[in-house]
């Protein structure tokens, strides 16, 4: 069983995903000019849950936003691609837009860190 959460963290705040197009635009005006860390919980359990056997890890993306311009906000929300996304945006959609730069894995960004993933359990390339 493979489980995997994704959060987006500014200094002291920590953002999910937005429950509506406000709590998105408040979010996305924030992140604005300035970089943030994109950090996903990884949890690999083998068997039956109970038995314990979980390999657990994190995954830490720095992503800088652009500075956003009111058309390019307004663009961006209207679009929808916020809603169900950690940090209100898609980096593999539209929300590639709104970023100037990433230090790490962009993987993680989209949501799954294949990387740290392989780290946990390299025998997922032979099939284990």
């Amino acid at each position: 069983m493979l489980g995997v959460d994704t959060v987006v963290a500014l200094d002291q705040a920590v953002y999910g995903k937005p429950a509506d197009r406000g709590q998105a635009e408040s979010t996305l005006r924030a992140l604005a000019g300035a970089s943030h860390r994109v950090l996903s919980g990884i949890c690999l359990i083998y068997g039956p849950p109970a038995r314990g056997d979980a390999r657990t890890a994190v995954a830490t993306t720095t992503v800088r936003f652009r500075a956003l311009d009111e058309p390019t906000l307004d663009w961006y929300l209207d679009a929808g691609e916020w809603r169900e996304r950690a940090g209100g945006y898609a980096i593999q959609g539209r929300g590639g837009a709104l970023v100037e730069s990433i230090e790490g894995d962009y993987l993680n960004v989209v949501g799954l860190p294949v990387a740290a993933l392989l780290d946990l359990e390299p025998g997922l390339l032979r099939g284990r």
